[in-house]
């Protein structure tokens, strides 16, 4: 018997990628995402301000 101790090979510090070669049937644009977070925004603030006369 060896009397080395035998390691194993250290494999990125512990970052480990599983789906490499992944490809989402689903892809959005930046921009969508932007424009939609803007529409939104601005549907919460009209509604912070005429919502309480528009829905009582």
């Amino acid at each position: 018997m060896s009397k080395e101790k035998m390691s194993m090979p250290m494999s990125g510090a512990g970052i480990t990628r599983y789906f490499d070669d992944y490809k989402s049937k689903i892809s959005i644009k930046p921009g969508h995402v932007v424009f939609l977070a803007i529409v939104v925004m601005a549907a919460v603030i009209l509604l912070n301000i005429f919502g309480a006369s528009i829905f009582g």
